[in-house]
């Protein structure tokens, strides 16, 4: 016998999140033909109520709304109610969020959208209280107000969803003009363009803080990826000094785990002390991407260590036993978010002894706290101040946090974790084995690479669907037929294992695999990428995502993706391409860069010459393995044993005993040379 009251259809599902609602008095449906014929049959209109596993909100309003009988009974009589996890459908979760924001002005979860049985939206919003509170209506005012609206007022509903509905297809196309600008004279991709995006950008640094505007207070990563590449080519120093200065607080701050590492979603304050707790696979990866380009831009020790907790924090709590990755850790534990993290004085007195002094100094913990009477640990101080404070040598101020690092991590063991959501997506594990090949050419710490090629395995294994992709992958389950981003980032993948391992058929199924997005994706009418198949049935628009968001967008990828392609294996069609999407967007990335951040890289890239690198020879892999751990923005390298015709890079190649290293710019080649320190000099002749 069930020890549950109430059983809905999401018993069935595989979504840790949807299983979370499975025991809700609420008649739940997932997204589905079954729910839309009960809609246009019964005449009700549709909630589709969105959200994640570890999404902080969406857990209070279950508890307040979505658990009370007197509520699901009204909500289950008025309403066809659909329960969505983002994660596992971001196609229906873009549509509907972006009705929101024109209706309210912002967004978030958990997203609650009233749609007409045709799935048009026409009212919505996010979190609201089972009581009027915050300036909010009660979630059962709502209900009920929008319950008699759609039956009494049913034209200016039908109104309202067709404005709605007309704005979220058209909305984007103002950006995508569908302009050809391949083989025009003029030359827009240009130096003083470059500059513009950095003085625009440059305005919003936190300069007491580092980061970008202020609380809450995102990573930025892919504006601190642009400024790091900036750097490179205009030696501007506030634009190195912003991402050191950035990435060293973020570090420090409450914002990273100090014990356990990875990274926090975001800080809900300015000066990055207090994280919204939930840890994602995503974030880290794409901080754990630009760690590694920073340490090969600086050489920063903090980056290294930071690089290397954050893998053994993956592989300690986020890995499946065949190398995929999970999806997230929940902010909450025992119902109270940060519980799991957080530390009373007293608690860790008695933990760490005499030592508690050095270490309550170091990471900021007092007998009143920091957060909500708790302490949420960050570095403060360094270790040269601790050693004035206590009169220690340095190397025993280390060896006493060590060790008390690790008691508490033990401790904290013990503790009733967070809850993990254990789905696998194919676009974030891309993004995470992406980030291990950077951090093996960084580092040359074999673990990465191996952790990198493993799960590349595992999505082949896993996800294969045909010639194509799934998009998530749970307890033998694969589900949803892959979207743009899974593409664009599985390919920005390959790519990269190309450039770590230089066999060719990470290359070759890169190739296929753009052959197949541009047959099922791309629009030659606006020079963009849609974000699903134009076959797929159950959407109400095609959307066209463009903006770089906590992820970057499929779009701006994909331009990354073919321009080095076209590189590679020479074919002008992928140039032609890119080239177009960045003509179409370089006004919007010049306006709003930290919007569209990954566009503003992929425009450097394209404004400055290509390092096109060569190596040839028996020594090919080693000589390859130290032009990695330098950094060099904007190169493409091939590496082979001999020379092969089928790439142009490599054609007609070596041909001696000799390795032989070339570096082209500008459609010229230098002299080859035979050493690293021969490549040392072509780079400072360039």
């Amino acid at each position: 016998m069930s020890k549950h009251a109430y059983t809905n259809r999401l018993i069935r599902e595989t979504s840790p999140y949807l299983l979370q609602h499975a025991h809700n008095p609420v008649d739940w449906f997932p997204w589905g033909e079954e729910a839309f014929e009960k809609a246009r049959k019964e005449n009700k209109p549709i909630l589709i109520s969105i959200g994640y596993s570890t999404c902080h909100w969406c857990h209070v309003m279950e508890r307040e709304s979505f658990e009370n009988e007197e509520v699901a009974e009204f909500m289950n009589e008025h309403f066809v109610n659909i329960k969505l996890d983002r994660e596992e459908r971001p196609d229906i979760d873009q549509i509907y969020m972006e009705a929101i924001q024109v209706l309210t002005g912002s967004g978030g979860w958990p997203l609650n959208c009233f749609l007409t049985p045709e799935l048009k939206p026409f009212y919505g919003g996010t979190y609201f209280p089972p009581q009027p509170a915050y300036g909010r209506a009660s979630w059962m005012q709502i209900l009920q107000g929008l319950s008699e609206a759609f039956h009494r007022k049913k034209d200016e509903v039908e109104e309202q969803a067709e404005r709605l509905t007309k704005h979220i297809r058209e909305s984007g196309g103002h950006l995508m003009s569908g302009i050809d600008w391949v083989g025009k004279a003029e030359n827009v991709f240009n130096p003083v363009m470059i500059d513009n995006i950095f003085f625009t950008m440059e305005k919003r640094f936190d300069k007491e803080n580092g980061g970008f505007g202020t609380a809450p207070k995102f990573p930025g990563v892919m504006s601190l990826e642009f400024l790091l590449d900036y750097h490179y080519y205009s030696k501007r120093k506030a634009a190195l000094e912003h991402v050191v200065f950035s990435l060293e607080k973020m570090i420090r701050g409450g914002i990273y785990d100090q014990l356990g590492g990875g990274f926090a979603r975001y800080a809900t304050d300015a000066a990055w002390l207090v994280p919204h707790f939930e840890k994602m696979l995503y974030d880290n990866a794409l901080l754990m991407g630009l760690l590694s380009e920073a340490y090969s831009a600086t050489g920063n020790e903090l980056f290294l260590k930071t690089i290397k907790e954050t893998f053994e924090w993956i592989e300690r709590e986020m890995l499946h036993e065949e190398g995929g990755f999970y999806s997230a850790l929940d902010a909450d534990s025992e119902g109270i978010e940060g519980k799991f993290y957080v530390w009373d004085k007293t608690e860790i007195d008695e933990l760490l002894g005499t030592d508690a002094a050095v270490f309550c100094e170091y990471y900021d913990v007092s007998p009143q706290g920091n957060w909500e009477g708790h302490n949420i640990l960050n570095r403060k101080k360094t270790i040269s101040e601790l050693t004035e404070t206590f009169g220690r040598p340095a190397e025993e101020i280390n060896e006493i946090i060590k060790k008390a690092k690790s008691k508490l991590l033990s401790t904290r063991a013990k503790r009733i974790r967070p809850a993990l959501d254990d789905k696998m997506l194919l676009d974030w594990n891309a993004l995470m084995s992406s980030a291990l090949c950077k951090a093996y050419k960084a580092t040359g710490i074999p673990a990465f690479k191996d952790a990198a090629v493993k799960n590349l395995g595992f999505i082949y294994k896993f996800f294969k669907n045909g010639d194509g992709f799934y998009h998530s992958y749970r307890e033998g389950q694969s589900k949803h037929e892959a979207f743009l981003d899974d593409y664009a980032f599985l390919i920005e993948n390959l790519l990269e294992l190309y450039s770590i391992t230089y066999q060719n058929c990470y290359l070759q199924e890169a190739r296929r695999l753009s052959e197949l997005a541009i047959k099922e994706f791309y629009d030659e009418d606006s020079y963009c990428f849609r974000f699903t198949r134009q076959e797929q049935q159950d959407v109400l628009v095609h959307k066209k995502e463009v903006f770089d968001n906590a992820t970057p967008s499929g779009n701006s990828t994909m331009a990354m993706n073919l321009s080095k392609l076209g590189v590679l294996i020479g074919e002008e069609k992928y140039n032609r391409i890119s080239d177009n999407m960045l003509y179409n967007m370089k006004d919007a990335a010049g306006k709003y860069p930290t919007s569209f951040s990954k566009w503003c890289r992929v425009l450097l890239y394209r404004t400055f010459p290509t390092h096109e690198i060569a190596i040839v020879g028996k020594e090919y892999l080693p000589l390859a393995e130290m032009i990695n751990k330098l950094y060099l923005p904007n190169k493409v390298t091939m590496a082979s044993l001999d020379q092969q015709n089928a790439y142009p890079l490599l054609e007609n190649r070596g041909m001696g005993n000799e390795t032989l290293i070339y570096l082209c710019t500008n459609f010229t080649c230098q002299e080859p040379v035979s050493s690293f320190e021969g490549f040392l000099t072509l780079l400072g002749n360039d």
